[in-house]
């Protein structure tokens, strides 16, 4: 059955049991439902979030809370009492524990913190302490690990005495006396073994490892390229600290996205819920970009001002200006935004900047030479309609606009296509060349070439 027909019966009985206000059933109808259920519950009635949370079995209660939008975790932590707040943090993986704690204000981490158990409270310092945006920050201490003298037999003893509190356990590791890491093994070739084999008979030293220092972004593309579900975290030693989960990567990899969206429409990352952003926050990420781009616009009036005396001349060539500017801006906001999809999904690199270039170079041409083909044709046909409207000139204003629209969208495809490039180079967000920017960009340098133009062509 459908998750829409489920749904309604869903929400009926929650509020026929919020009715009866009885405890022990609302429990063990929360507890028999789907995680994802119970998330859309809550997304439901936002105002029985907590209580939602708080009658549950604490290991559901959990698996919930970690799957909910950073705004809704607030709110329920802020509501529940200090002991099932404790109760609630200490049962959360270490990583998903981090991901929360690292979005509150530092009085508020603080005061959570002292709630943890002793050992908990070790674990989520030390994972705090690595840079944002780390491989450190997503990490889990919660894995398997044997050595290689260990047969498969004692392997699986040890699977079953420790992997109850393991975040994964399709993957084991192999460690020495130091904690080094020497190797991972599925555990398909686990079961697949005979009991008396040992690990070093099974290890073929393939594996692969991220730095707890690496940025989080590098992680996501390790794991796409090598196909794993979890991958060892090392430290400069080699020494096995953690491991990281293809859980975790899909949340960087939609927070990358995320990020990368906002910057390519001009803003600054608000790395939170839009509603849940303050509106002088949101003013903040905003104006910054916005204040670039006008003054960047207003260059197009320094631009027109140059070029006083050939508009006086020919005052029925600012008819044409907003075609020209914004087929420029157009193409350069096509090229800008292919090439920055492309080099976040790794299909180009910086030394690809000239098989980019040629590649852009015909499509400027080809694309310039059908619009300008356009323009020209629409000044043709206008002219037969309306004879006086061009004047005399009215062929070489056509001929003005052809070339100078090839001119522009050579140039804007140019230019969008090399700006991301150049700042990847110079250590830049590629993002950052955003369509906004490469289109002020453009604006300017279109009015000088259409003016140009006309300067050799008509005046």
């Amino acid at each position: 059955m459908s998750l829409e027909l489920d749904q309604p019966g869903i929400f009926e009985q929650f509020e026929q049991l919020i009715s009866k206000e009885d405890k022990l059933e609302i429990r063990e109808f929360l507890d028999d439902q789907n995680i994802s259920d119970v998330a859309d519950l809550i997304n439901e009635y936002p105002e029985y979030e907590a209580q939602i949370i708080a009658n549950m079995a604490i290991h559901r209660a959990a698996s919930v809370f970690k799957i909910l939008d950073i705004s809704q975790q607030k709110d329920i932590v802020k509501e529940l009492p200090s002991a099932k707040t404790a109760e609630l943090l200490n049962e959360l993986p270490a990583d998903d524990r981090t991901d929360f704690l690292e979005e509150l204000p530092k009085a508020a981490i603080r005061d959570l913190i002292k709630l943890l158990d002793p050992e908990e409270r070790k674990i989520t310092l030390s994972l705090l302490g690595y840079p944002e945006d780390s491989v450190g920050r997503l990490m889990t201490p919660d894995y398997v690990y044997v050595y290689l003298h260990n047969t498969v037999s004692d392997v699986f003893d040890t699977i079953r005495k420790h992997a109850k509190n393991s975040e994964t356990i399709d993957v084991i590791y192999v460690i020495d006396a130091n904690g080094q890491l020497i190797d991972d093994i599925r555990i398909r070739d686990v079961i697949l073994a005979t009991p008396d084999k040992r690990v070093d008979e099974i290890i073929d030293g393939r594996f692969v490892s991220l730095d707890a220092h690496a940025d989080q972004e590098h992680a996501s593309q390790v794991f796409k390229m090598n196909n794993r579900v979890a991958l060892p975290v090392v430290d400069d030693n080699n020494i096995l600290l953690g491991i990281v989960t293809i859980d975790d990567m899909l949340w960087v990899a939609n927070e990358e996205f995320s990020e990368d969206m906002q910057k390519m429409g001009g803003t600054e990352a608000l790395n939170e819920p839009y509603l849940d952003t303050p509106l002088l926050k949101l003013f903040r990420k905003r104006i910054g970009w916005l204040v670039v781009l006008f003054l960047g616009e207003m260059l197009t009036a320094t631009a027109m001002g140059y070029f006083e005396d050939e508009i006086a001349k020919a005052i029925v060539l600012t008819l044409f200006i907003p075609l020209i500017i914004s087929s420029g801006g157009n193409s350069g906001s096509q090229a800008s935004t292919l090439i920055i999809q492309a080099m976040a999904v790794r299909e180009i690199t910086v030394a690809d900047w000239w098989r980019v270039l040629r590649r852009e170079l015909t499509s400027g041409l080809l694309l310039g030479t059908v619009l300008g083909s356009i323009g020209f044709t629409r000044v043709v046909l206008w002219h037969s309609i309306a004879p006086k409207l061009y004047g005399d000139n009215w062929m070489m204003i056509a001929t003005t606009v052809g070339f100078s629209l090839v001119g522009v969208v050579l140039w804007g495809t140019l230019a969008g296509s090399m700006l991301p490039i150049l700042l990847k180079k110079l250590g830049a967000d590629p993002a950052v060349s955003s369509a906004p920017f490469v289109a002020t960009l453009v604006d300017v340098t279109g009015l000088i070439i259409y003016f140009s133009v006309a300067s050799l062509l008509i005046l």
